[in-house]
């Protein structure tokens, strides 16, 4: 099932505040796919879009897109801090494949 940390909805939320946008959500879509398997995209949206899948946590709305619900069903919402780096990241899931004869040395 996918979740979301207490992290990732505080910093969603004051995000959102400072940009004058509280109580929209955050939306999750398929951004694009490889061999190992789907890339996701975040934004934020004031609703779901028809078909989205709205998962909440301490008042954070995530609408996820019906097309990568699937894919998202073990992942994890979470903020990463670490030194100057910081951003939202998607943590969990289960371990993409290559099909046969590709090579997924650059999908990290």
């Amino acid at each position: 099932m996918f979740t979301i940390t207490e992290k990732a909805a505080e910093k969603a939320k004051m995000f959102m505040a400072e940009e004058g946008r509280q109580g929209w959500g955050m939306r999750i879509f398929q951004a694009g796919e490889s061999c190992c398997g789907p890339s996701f995209g975040l934004d934020i949206a004031e609703n779901p879009a028809v078909g989205d899948e709205v998962f909440e946590k301490d008042g954070l709305r995530v609408f996820v897109d019906k097309n990568c619900s699937e894919g998202l069903a073990d992942m994890q919402l979470d903020f990463h801090e670490d030194g100057e780096e910081s951003g939202f990241v998607l943590n969990g899931g289960k371990e993409s494949s290559c099909g046969s004869g590709s090579d997924c040395s650059a999908c990290g």
